[in-house]
């Protein structure tokens, strides 16, 4: 577990390395190489560096707002709260700020930079449906996304992913039909070609690592809830009922999606290839088969 933990930290500066990187060369490529002025390119250096400083502070934020989470006190959900309260003193972790969404749909989430910085959200739906063990099972689970610095990564996943492809989507619109850009600094064909093929390409690369982030932390966070609870049909049971509701959750969306429990979309079929989540029959698989 702490290799996995050093593993997100790790992950985390690369993520936020490689969004600088983009985005600086998106604004060279638009302000430099289709001469529109160092100016765009200044911007993109600037803006890029506040996005990521707001993204790692206040991700979370955008998170629970984009999702309608309400905070709630110990007095307004004490079954909830206290529950949440046992297992974090059981694991000698900070209790994090408890959410509510008032959603039929079975689905939950934890989010933040670190243990001191977390919160955790669960629609009414799901506080509703699931037996005592089921839902400790469910909050074990987000607790272990909190123990092991998954919400880190994730929460910055967030905005980096929704960001990209509204640049992209501005830049392509300038290089294509965008109008004012000096004719004396004219850009080569090829680098033109390149720089447009990047651009469409680069929200399926986030995509493809907001894929790759989930699913791989998904595995990892029931394994750490089973082994905090110390009984992983709980868990298992829970998935099982989770998996068998198709209500949807009503404020989702595709920055957010990665960070629930399951799929806040309920997609079935070939849409199971770009889910962010594994099929919930292999995640109750492996927590039969582990040997608490």
């Amino acid at each position: 577990m702490y290799n996995e933990i050093t593993s997100n930290k790790r992950k985390t500066y690369l993520i936020i390395t490689g969004f600088l990187t983009f985005i600086i060369a998106l604004g060279w490529f638009v302000g430099v190489g289709l001469g529109y002025g160092y100016g765009i390119f200044l911007f993109s250096v600037i803006f890029s560096i506040g996005t990521s400083l707001f993204s790692y502070y206040s991700g979370d934020k955008v998170a629970l707002a984009s999702n309608g989470a309400k905070q709630i006190q110990q007095q307004d959900n004490p079954y909830l709260y206290r529950m949440v309260e046992n297992l974090c003193i059981s694991q000698g972790i900070p209790i994090p700020k408890v959410y509510i969404i008032d959603s039929p749909a079975l689905n939950a989430f934890a989010c933040g930079r670190d243990p001191q910085h977390a919160s955790v959200a669960f629609t009414t739906g799901i506080i509703a449906a699931l037996e005592n063990e089921e839902l400790e099972g469910v909050v074990a689970h987000e607790l272990a996304h909190i123990k092991n610095y998954d919400i880190r990564l994730m929460t910055i996943v967030v905005v980096l992913v929704g960001l990209i492809s509204l640049l992209v989507d501005f830049a392509l619109r300038m290089s294509l039909f965008g109008g004012g850009r000096s004719n004396d600094n004219k850009v080569h064909p090829a680098l033109l070609v390149i720089g447009i093929i990047a651009m469409i390409l680069a929200p399926f690369i986030a995509m493809l690592i907001q894929l790759a982030i989930s699913r791989r932390r998904e595995f990892l966070a029931d394994a750490s809830g089973a082994l905090m609870t110390r009984y992983p049909e709980g868990l298992a049971s829970a998935l099982e009922k989770i998996s068998r509701s198709h209500t949807p959750l009503e404020k989702a969306n595709t920055a957010t999606a990665h960070m629930f429990i399951s799929n806040p979309f309920k997609k079935k079929g070939m849409s199971n290839l770009f889910s962010t989540h594994p099929p919930a029959e292999d995640r109750i698989a492996k927590l039969r088969g582990m040997g608490v």
